[in-house]
This record gives C-alpha cells, sequence and structure tokens, in this order.
C-alpha cells in the first residue's frame, strides 16, 4: 500500500498518514520512507504508540545508533536513547530544564568526527504552553548566504565542541573529565556538500566554537553572525507536540532548537536516537 503523505511547509518536511511504525514494515515501504526523507528532510508520523525497545530498532533502519556521552539522559534499558524529562518521582514538573543547549540552533552530533544523519524522537508527554520544536532549512541557507559569505567561507572549517556549547549553556552541570576527554574537538567545513543528494548547504550551529586558520575571536563573531543570518523565517517549520508524535529529521541539512517552557508548570518528557553518518563531511 503506498504512503500517504501532507506536506507540512511549502518546501520542508511532511506528515505520513498511513503508517503504524510498531508493525513490521517491509523492504518497500522502508526504501520510500527513506526517499520521503531525503526529499523532504523531516518527516511527521503521528499518533504513534511505540515502546523504548520499538524506537531504537525502528532508528536502525536508519543506520548505527549514537550511544551519547551524557549517559545521564540515558533511557535505562536502552542507551542508544536519550531521554529528556523534567517530570519528578511524585509525578509533577520539578522546574528543571534538561539539557539547556537544546533551546539554542544546533545539529546533533556535529561535535562528532561522524556526525549526525538522523534524529527520531518520540513525545510521551507534550506541553501545553511551549516546548515546540524548531527547524530551519539549510539547503535555503546556503542558497542565500550573501556572495561575499561564500567567497569568504570557502574552504573554511569550524573547530565543534560539545564541552564548549555545554559550558556556555547548561554550565552548572559541566561535563566530567572523562567525558571531555572521549569527545576532543573536531573540524568541518562551514559549507557542505550532502552525501546523498549532492546539494549544497550551510553547516554551523552552536557546537561550533571557532574557525580553523582565524584568530579566536574574529572566528567567533562569524559564527554568531552566521547563526543568525541562515535563519529564515520562511523557511523553517515549527511542531507542535502532541503525545505520540515521532519526528524524524536530517541534521545534514536542518538546524533545529527547543521553544523554551516554564519547567515549574509545564511536564515534559521526549526520547530521541541520532542515527550516525559513517561518511565524514566533505
Amino acid at each position: 500500500m503506498p504512503i500517504n503523505i501532507r506536506k507540512l511547509t511549502d518546501n520542508l518536511g511532511v506528515e505520513i498518514l498511513n503508517l503504524d511504525l510498531a508493525s513490521a514494515l517491509d523492504d518497500r515501504t522502508i526504501q520510500e520512507i527513506e526517499d520521503l526523507f531525503l526529499q523532504y528532510q523531516i518527516l511527521y508520523f503521528g499518533q504513534q504508540t511505540i515502546n523504548p525497545t520499538e524506537h531504537v530498532q525502528f532508528g536502525q533502519l536508519f543506520g548505527e545508533l549514537q550511544v551519547h556521552v551524557m549517559k545521564q539522559y540515558h533511557d535505562n534499558e536502552n542507551p542508544e536513547l536519550y531521554r529528556l524529562s523534567n517530570i519528578g518521582q511524585d509525578g509533577k514538573p520539578n522546574g528543571i530544564v534538561p539539557d539547556q543547549g537544546t533551546h539554542v540552533w544546533h545539529t546533533d552530533a556535529s561535535w562528532q568526527e561522524y556526525t549526525g544523519q538522523a534524529t527520531i524522537i518520540y513525545c510521551e508527554r507534550p506541553t501545553s504552553t511551549g516546548g515546540d520544536t524548531h527547524f530551519s532549512d539549510m539547503y535555503g541557507a546556503y542558497e542565500r548566504l550573501p556572495h561575499k559569505w561564500k567567497k569568504r567561507l570557502q574552504n573554511k572549517r569550524a573547530v565543534h565542541s560539545l564541552d564548549f556549547s555545554r559550558s556556555r549553556r547548561h554550565g552548572h552541570q559541566p561535563m566530567t573529565k572523562q567525558q571531555v576527554d572521549s569527545t576532543p574537538k573536531v573540524d568541518h567545513p562551514i559549507l557542505r556538500t550532502h552525501p546523498d543528494t549532492q546539494r549544497k548547504s550551510v553547516f554551523l550551529g552552536d557546537h561550533a566554537e571557532h574557525i580553523v586558520g582565524l584568530p579566536y575571536q574574529t572566528g567567533r563573531q562569524w559564527i554568531d553572525e552566521l547563526n543568525k543570518l541562515i535563519v529564515h523565517d520562511d523557511l523553517s517549520y515549527r511542531h507542535k507536540w502532541k503525545k505520540g508524535d515521532l519526528l524524524v529529521w536530517d541534521n545534514r541539512c536542518l538546524m533545529h532548537r527547543v521553544e523554551h517552557y516554564d519547567a515549574s508548570r509545564e511536564g515534559r518528557t521526549i526520547r530521541r536516537c541520532t542515527v550516525i553518518d559513517p561518511r565524514k563531511l566533505k
């Protein structure tokens, strides 16, 4: 049975209308999902009921899953899942915002040598206000980049660091020495070619610390300016979560962030896995 879709925006994202991800998917359906993923960058599956193990199994259809270095966020039974929740033992919001870096535009796993391919998030408990996830198209960002910036950034590489972004955004819970040592800084091209579509995109975000070959502060200024310049409202999608929603997106051509919410009043629980691309950036 062919997959039925509905566009989320004119140029970004589709809703998959007729699939139950808790059921086994045949090879033809998996291939169709992969084709839609490359064409639209965001796939939205609503009203899903999948347990953590099924979540992992679905993620593995896309490739090898990351086991995140921040072990405090691991799901108890499935270390491939990164679980973010502000629900206390009494079942009520505890006022603690988990992983505050998620509120700033970023790309998952850009701080690794082999970066994020797909991220798959499932919503267990949504907020009533705030907590939406915003996505911005980095293909479009490249196309709209002024010529002077394209020329300036040719062959430039940015250094990405989880310790850098974590310390800036979540410094009251710093990484341990072991976590820092296991995630050395890496550099990636700022203007990259998507390995599957061969389309050009911009690759930056909040994990980018400085630029190879430039004075540190000059690189910081460039990155801060670019991270604002490459986000366009008309090339973005905002997802309001409902319980049972599942989203899949392409980290190689998107940035995303989570909208702020009142963690003392609004409960929010999501779990995610990230597929790692086995190819280095070009």
